[in-house]
């Protein structure tokens, strides 16, 4: 039993940090499900970012990965918003 605990902080060291506080209608993780940058539904404010070649998504503002996440997407930044940068990312 005493080796339950580290093996339970590790798993947790491996789940992303909930998002903040924001109205933005997250789907999923966009790479993958624990990814920090979301795939962004619609709402009355992301509807001018939408379209049928591309998806929305946020991405944590101070999120280390940005770089990285634009080089392997494609991905060009469209806003910030509520602690997010929000990129538009070509799907074809």
């Amino acid at each position: 039993m005493k080796y339950l605990v580290p093996i339970l902080l590790g798993v947790a060291a491996c789940t992303p940090p909930p998002p903040a506080e924001t109205d933005l209608p997250f789907v999923r993780g966009y790479r993958a499900p624990a990814d920090q940058c979301q795939l962004v539904g619609e709402n009355d404010y992301t509807n001018q970012f939408l379209g049928d070649a591309s998806d929305l998504v946020a991405c944590p503002a101070d999120y280390e990965g940005l770089g990285v996440f634009v080089a392997e997407t494609g991905a060009q930044q469209v806003d910030s918003y509520q602690g997010y940068t929000l990129f538009i990312v070509p799907t074809g």
